[in-house]
């Protein structure tokens, strides 16, 4: 998912997003990996952030989806009210 929050709220932000956001997910068993990362060259205002999440197949990241990833986001949503904007994208690997 890639994240873009303004300047004043990052290092809130980033706090939040490692003591409850990555948790919350993590605790779902259905991703075995992630990372977080700072997009250097961004064309926007703010901030942007990625954070991948690396599941083993696509049936568990559609699990997440189906039954996971909406009370999550709402949480970030609510904390973080009309400070950011986010999307999500998926990938593969392919090499």
């Amino acid at each position: 998912m890639t994240i873009i929050i303004e300047e004043d709220i990052d290092t809130e932000w980033r706090n939040w997003i490692k003591s409850t956001f990555i948790p919350k997910i993590s605790d779902t068993s259905l991703f075995i990996s992630h990372r977080i990362l700072k997009v250097l060259s961004s064309p926007n205002e703010g901030i942007t952030y990625c954070i991948q999440f690396v599941a083993e197949s696509a049936a568990q990241y559609d699990q997440f989806v189906s039954n996971h990833a909406l009370e999550i986001m709402e949480l970030h949503t609510e904390k973080f009210k009309n400070r950011c904007v986010s999307f999500s994208t998926l990938m593969e690997y392919v090499e």
